[in-house]
């Protein structure tokens, strides 16, 4: 702790992370299953950047966005779960304020080049469907680029804007945030200083940052829907949603469990409610992506079984070679 100049004000230089502490009796098993959960959604995530990367039958549009989506899924959860397993394992929940800001900047900068990249994998499906003759004109090399690059950019810039203001507040206690991360919210409550233009940047950003990539995804789809049922064939309606389907639940897991987390209200009878939804949208959607865009393309699961075999017809020559 410090001592403010000229005051006898003390800042805290040092926050603890109750995270799950009030249920002591259950870490052991959370912090095995948090592990488990971490380890098979690097896995996932990082075989479909490797699928993406290696196999040419998926060097398309929307497959180049799927390999961003799994790589900023990997880092998404790599801010978060590392932190909190190793206050599972040592009992050490303290955060330096500085590192605690730092969280929160590559949470919100991740959180945002999702809702952006979201939006991107959307109008790409709905180029497809709706425009194809366009398709091949407007998603070329060049243009997925400049859209994946200014997702992450948009992100980039989104939370360095929020992290400025928020590094500006003066921390005097408590020093006790009730959640498992370094979230804004329970940041700005810990603050001495006067929060209302942090506040309200963070309203006009989160509003640029997350509605308006959200209203672009929805009307995406709205005219997505219009056009399938317009398909007279009904095996041609199933083939034109069969290609946007797994996008669609990742978009609505994601967004659902986003809403309700930042709708409900910040009361003590709900924040343990908060801290499981939480639990949705920063742990199990990055785990959930993966399963859903493989279990559920069949492209994927092609490229897949494909890498196998080569690999697997790979070791077998170099074995012949050394027996031979």
């Amino acid at each position: 702790m410090e001592k403010g100049k000229g005051s006898n004000q003390t800042f805290i230089m040092e926050l603890t992370l109750l995270g799950f502490g009030n249920a002591p009796d259950l870490q052991a098993f959370l912090s095995l299953m948090f592990l488990m959960i971490y380890i098979v959604t690097i896995a996932g995530n990082i075989l479909i950047v490797v699928l993406v990367v290696i196999d040419n039958h998926l060097h398309t549009p929307m497959y180049f966005f799927l390999g961003n989506l799994s790589c900023l899924e990997t880092c998404y959860t790599s801010t978060i779960l590392p932190r909190m397993l190793a206050a599972f394992l040592t009992g050490d929940r303290t955060i330096s304020v500085r590192g605690c800001i730092t969280q929160m900047y590559f949470f919100g900068c991740l959180a945002t080049t999702e809702c952006y990249l979201l939006a991107v994998m959307s109008y790409d499906r709905y180029l497809a469907i709706c425009k194809p003759l366009l398709y091949a004109a407007l998603m070329n090399s060049r243009g997925c680029v400049h859209l994946t690059a200014g997702s992450w950019i948009g992100g980039l810039i989104s939370s360095l804007i929020i992290t400025y203001f928020t590094s500006q507040l003066t921390f005097c206690g408590p020093n006790e945030i009730d959640h498992f991360f370094c979230d804004l919210t329970p940041i700005l409550q810990l603050s001495c200083s006067d929060t209302r233009l942090v506040m309200f940047v963070s309203f006009v950003v989160s509003s640029l940052a997350a509605v308006f990539p959200f209203m672009l995804t929805v009307a995406s789809y709205i005219c997505i829907i219009v056009a399938i049922l317009r398909i007279p064939s009904s095996t041609g309606r199933q083939k034109a949603f069969s290609t946007c389907s797994s996008h669609l639940i990742v978009v609505t897991v994601f967004y659902s469990t986003l809403l309700i987390v930042y709708m409900i209200p910040n009361t003590n009878t709900l924040r343990d409610l908060n801290k499981v939804f939480s639990v949705f949208y920063t742990v199990l959607t990055p785990l959930v992506n993966p399963l859903i865009y493989s279990l559920r393309n069949k492209e994927v699961q092609v490229a897949l079984a494909r890498t196998i075999g080569r690999f697997i017809n790979s070791t077998k020559k170099s074995r012949l070679i050394k027996g031979g």
